[in-house]
């Protein structure tokens, strides 16, 4: 992006959206960051960044911040993410995932905010029994009202934007892993249920033991496969998004992924090649809302956003990730 903007990054404080910031004020954004710290930290929130303590769901305070800031876009990351609380827990979902982001919506259109990037998932897509990858236009049949609030909020985004001008940009995330090549944020949440996170804090001895849940699954090593992408190639995938959408008015859903998928046995192989230890595994029921396989297929991003991954490997991701979580022990 040749020219400075700025940007509101909702749950910059997290983990995604913190990568987000920092690669936004590298690049030489201004960054506002509005996060509730319900599962984000202060701390990894960039000193270049202006840092707001306060929710998506308080119209008072978005209507100060997209008034009194010069806000070309607003990068939204809050919400909820775990999928087997949302099937145990789905009003909560459609509460802070759905319906708050309406509120956000609604509250950019009033005050002409250009354009919006949208963190989504490829919880919304219909598995495929043979594990193929998924392309944009593959069916959506969510598992989990996880994924049934992201596909909703994206039908929302198309809506809204439609009516009132509002550019979007909708990046499905397969499985995000690993941290901050240079260590000033990573994956915070102590009870994450990211893979590569809780095998990294097993390998420190942070847990016990590390849950596999299910090994009878249809796939290659009877575990669950899927693409794995570092979150700083996710990051980079943002600003060349939020760019686009800026410069070329309109509406783009992307998948972010690598075009090949992992299986959990793998992931935790990469685990003990880099700490050189055995994780001790132990076999867990399946957990609901899980699927067999998913993998994306890549090329609308590759081919639009001429995106290039930089972080393209397994033991990259946990030799990040493991580095990240000895750093947010000491």
């Amino acid at each position: 992006m040749t020219t400075t903007e700025t940007f509101l990054i909702t749950g910059g404080a997290g983990y995604i959206g913190s990568h987000v910031a920092w690669a936004a004020v590298d690049a030489g954004h201004n960054i506002v960051v509005l996060d509730d710290l319900s599962t984000g930290r202060a701390a990894s929130v960039p000193p270049g960044a202006e840092f707001v303590e306060g929710s998506i769901a308080d119209g008072d305070l978005l209507d100060k911040l997209l008034s009194d800031k010069r806000i070309s876009a607003v990068m939204h990351f809050a919400g909820r993410i775990v999928v087997p609380e949302s099937v145990s827990d789905p009003i909560k979902y459609y509460r802070q995932n759905t319906g708050a982001t309406l509120e956000l919506l609604a509250r950019m259109v009033e005050k002409g905010t250009r354009a919006v990037l949208f963190s989504s998932t490829a919880a919304v897509y219909e598995p495929r029994p043979d594990g193929a990858p998924l392309d944009e236009g593959a069916s959506k049949a969510p598992l989990s009202p996880y994924g049934q609030s992201k596909l909703m909020t994206e039908a929302m985004i198309r809506d809204i934007g439609a009516a009132h001008g509002l550019s979007a940009a909708i990046l499905r995330y397969f499985n995000v892993a690993g941290a901050d090549p240079k260590g000033r944020t990573g994956q915070s949440t102590p009870d994450a249920t990211h893979l590569i996170k809780v095998a990294s804090q097993t390998a420190l001895g942070q847990r016990e033991s590390l849950s596999l849940f299910g090994d009878d699954y249809d796939t290659p090593d009877g575990t669950c496969v899927r693409d794995y992408i570092h979150v700083s190639d996710l990051a980079m995938a943002h600003l060349l998004a939020i760019e686009h959408v800026l410069t070329h008015p309109g509406q783009v859903t992307l998948n972010c992924g690598y075009g090949r998928g992992s299986s959990v046995k793998e992931v935790i192989a990469a685990v003990e090649r880099v700490t050189g230890q055995d994780l001790p595994v132990t076999i867990a029921p399946r957990r609901a809302g899980d699927a067999p396989a998913l993998v994306s297929d890549n090329r609308r991003i590759l081919d639009l956003l001429d995106w290039r991954p930089q972080h393209d490997n397994l033991d990259e991701m946990a030799r990040s990730a493991i580095a990240w979580e000895r750093q947010l022990n000491r």
